[in-house]
C-alpha cells in the first residue's frame, strides 16, 4: 500500500500518536507491516491537516518537511502565558487590545526574511527530544534564534 492520508489533526493528538494509530489500523485491518510517516510535526496542543505517508509515499516525508507551509491560527489579546500557547500557566494580563490598524501596522516587520526565536513549547528537536516535551516535564528551554520566511 502507497499513498497519503490527509488527517485532519484534532488538539490533543500528537503526530508521532497519529502515524502509530494509522500503523495500528493498517496492521487490523490485514494489511501486514506498512511503512508509515508523516510530513510535519503539529504540537499536540495544534489541530490541523498532517500529511501521513504510506509504504514508497514515505520517501517524500522529508521533501514535505522542509518545504514552505502556512499556517492559520487565532490570537487572544490580553493573557500572556509561560508556553506561550493556550495550556501554559498564565504569567500576564492586560486590558489593552489593539486596534485593527494598530496590527496591521506591525505586520510588516513579521513579513519576509527575519530571525525568530521559536517558543521553548515547539516541536524542535533539542538533543533528539521535544522541545514541548522537555518544556512540559519542567526543564529550562533554551532556543536558539533561526532564520525563518514570513
Amino acid at each position: 500500500m502507497n499513498g497519503w492520508i490527509i488527517l485532519d489533526k484534532p488538539v490533543g493528538l500528537g503526530s508521532t500518536q497519529a502515524v502509530g494509530a494509522v500503523k495500528r489500523v493498517c496492521r487490523e485491518a490485514g494489511l501486514g507491516k506498512v511503512k508509515v510517516g508523516h510530513g510535519g510535526t503539529l504540537d499536540p496542543l495544534a489541530s490541523g491537516v498532517l500529511p501521513i505517508a504510506l509504504g514508497e509515499a514515505t520517501k517524500l516525508c522529508g521533501r514535505m518537511l522542509d518545504a514552505s507551509k502556512t499556517y492559520d491560527f487565532t490570537v487572544a489579546f490580553g493573557v500572556e502565558t509561560a508556553g506561550l500557547d493556550a495550556e501554559g500557566d498564565v504569567v500576564a494580563t492586560s486590558d489593552v487590545r489593539p486596534t485593527l490598524a494598530e496590527v496591521e501596522a506591525v505586520l510588516p516587520r513579521f513579513t519576509g526574511p527575519i530571525e525568530q526565536v521559536p517558543p521553548a513549547y515547539s516541536a524542535i528537536k533539542i538533543d533528539g527530544q521535544r522541545a514541548y516535551d522537555r518544556a512540559r516535564a519542567g526543564e529550562d528551554v533554551e532556543m536558539k534564534a533561526r532564520g525563518v520566511t514570513r
